[in-house]
């Protein structure tokens, strides 16, 4: 358990940062650094909280994230830009945020590394291309084509990966990455499936779905992300290792995902398949052995039950 530590979020007002947040605040003191290109952080609870001091900064201005990180024990560095039309619309700024922001984490760990207990890099599955069944962490990577947007996102990412253990071994700061599998849950902003799903549905509008919907998604429950960051944080085997964070038991379709979250929002919407010519992820399902042998990591919530969950979440939160 995770108590009487400084922390450093950088990211850390975005949906995985806040959840996070809302973890271990009650026990640690915490730093949230971020831009607030996706804000879950200003309006809830956690804003007002004794224990979290937040810092409007971008991670590519080294100053501004040493003074943030100056007392900190612990660095998860989650800052990026995320979502597929975002990157594909800001591919320079996506690429500069995860190289420079990752850089710039590195070389503060590295000035207080004479108290540093953990630095996490937060990569992305996306490192494994458009194919990736029950894909391990030291499987290929797959990296798209030079020109393509679509996969700045993961060679940049990619990129950061190797710079976090580059880290580790030439300096012998305690290091590692994580690759979250599709996240969904209470509190989420920005672009994914799930989250588009549920509100278009609850304001009756129609699902809309790439192409056949025949793209294959294991979904990661928000609450059994956060359990594995914990694992991380306080199991010293993690360190020097990069692990797939998802629920393989939970995978679908994306059409599939369609007629559940409709299913449990009890609004019967139309579902059309619209044409999207971009390249996209076909297939990506974890194996998640690593993770549940070093850490002891094992996702608990089912699909059905967290989209359940989550649809509860936004019907309250479209009522205020």
């Amino acid at each position: 358990m995770i108590k009487g530590k400084s922390i450093l979020i950088t990211g850390g007002a975005g949906f995985i940062g806040t959840s996070l947040a809302r973890r271990l605040c009650d026990d640690n003191k915490i730093v949230i650094f971020d831009n607030l290109h996706r804000d879950a952080f200003t309006k809830s609870p956690l804003a007002n909280h004794p224990n979290i001091t937040f810092i409007k900064g971008d991670v590519r201005d080294f100053s501004a994230l040493q003074k943030a990180g100056a007392d900190c024990e612990i660095i998860v560095h989650m800052a990026s830009i995320a979502g597929v039309d975002t990157v594909m619309g800001k591919p320079v700024e996506t690429m500069e945020i995860a190289l420079e922001g990752t850089i710039n984490a590195l070389k503060v760990a590295l000035m207080f590394k004479s108290k540093l207990e953990r630095f996490i890099d937060f990569s992305t599955s996306e490192v494994f291309g458009r194919f990736a069944f029950r894909a391990k962490e030291m499987d290929v990577t797959s990296l798209g084509a030079v020109g393509e947007a679509r996969w700045t996102y993961a060679v940049s990412k990619l990129a950061t990966e190797h710079l976090t253990y580059t880290y580790y071994k030439q300096f012998g700061l305690p290091t590692l990455s994580v690759r979250p599998f599709n996240v969904y849950g209470p509190g989420q902003v920005g672009e994914g499936a799930i989250h588009t799903f549920i509100t278009r549905a609850l304001r009756g509008e129609t699902l809309l779905v790439h192409n056949d919907g025949d793209q294959i998604r294991s979904w990661c429950y928000i609450d059994d992300m956060v359990q594995g960051i914990l694992l991380c944080l306080d199991k010293k085997e993690a360190i020097g290792h990069s692990f797939n964070i998802g629920n393989p038991r939970s995978t679908v379709t994306i059409f599939q995902l369609a007629k559940i979250v409709q299913k449990l929002t009890g609004n019967k919407v139309k579902i059309e398949h619209i044409e999207w010519n971009y390249p996209d992820v076909e297939l990506r399902v974890p194996d998640i052995t690593k993770a549940r042998k070093i850490l002891g990591f094992s996702p608990s919530v089912e699909l059905e039950d967290g989209i359940a969950r989550t649809i509860e979440w936004y019907k309250e939160k479209l009522n205020h």
